[in-house]
């Protein structure tokens, strides 16, 4: 079975274009993001990659790592850098996963049991290996999205879903629909409303289950 929504990520061993290293010591305390990709010098992975870049300061202000995964080697990711720099303009400062033995990739679930890269493979013998991965800091994953081959990811999109993991971590409130932050938050059912007053202040209620409130600070 893959992993999980509140799954503990198993603890991999993880060798990198930036040395080799446990993935839970990799994770800390922090909030993490693991993005891969079915292959390197492919474009769609190439503007990926050079959007993680381009976001550096956002991924630092979220106390979030970062870290890629491609089934091509290090000596391969170091070369890949170069484009995915001279792409995007801004330095690839995270870790790439090689994973040329699809190990990491069967242990998360990316690819079938019995998957394998045959000689003069080509991004199509590992298009499932495209997932983004949300990890907690307990180590747990708390999101995650699959995409083919012809999608390129909405970076907005996963910061918008970090900021909302953020903000309703380990709080007795959820977001609504296209929340960006800074907008109203939806009232836990856990809560009755002298309840959610008491915590929150004002309540909105639209509907017997549906109250927002303004987003705690």
């Amino acid at each position: 079975m893959g992993l999980r929504i509140n799954d503990v990520v198993p603890n991999l061993s993880l060798e990198t274009d930036q040395g080799s290293f446990m993935l839970h010591d990799f994770i800390g305390d922090s909030w993490t993001i693991l993005f891969s990709h079915p292959k390197d010098f492919t474009p769609v992975c190439t503007t990926e990659f050079g959007a993680v870049a381009q976001l550096a300061e956002e991924w630092k202000k979220r106390s979030t790592k970062v870290i890629g995964l491609s089934v091509d080697g290090v000596e391969e990711h170091t070369q890949w850098k170069g484009d995915i720099e001279k792409f995007s303009g801004a330095k690839a400062n995270f870790p790439i996963i090689a994973d040329k033995s699809l190990e990491v990739s069967k242990a998360l679930d990316m690819l079938p049991a019995n998957a394998y890269l045959p000689d003069g493979r080509t991004a199509a013998d590992s298009a499932s290996v495209r997932v983004v991965f949300i990890f907690s800091p307990d180590k747990k994953m708390q999101l995650s999205m699959t995409y083919p081959m012809s999608v390129g990811r909405n970076f907005a999109e996963v910061l918008r879903a970090l900021d909302a993991l953020q903000a309703t971590y380990g709080k007795p409130i959820a977001t609504p629909a296209n929340w960006v932050q800074g907008q109203d938050v939806i009232v836990a059912l856990s809560l009755n409303n002298e309840q959610a007053t008491e915590k929150f202040g004002n309540i909105d209620i639209k509907l017997p289950y549906l109250r927002t409130t303004k987003m705690p600070g």
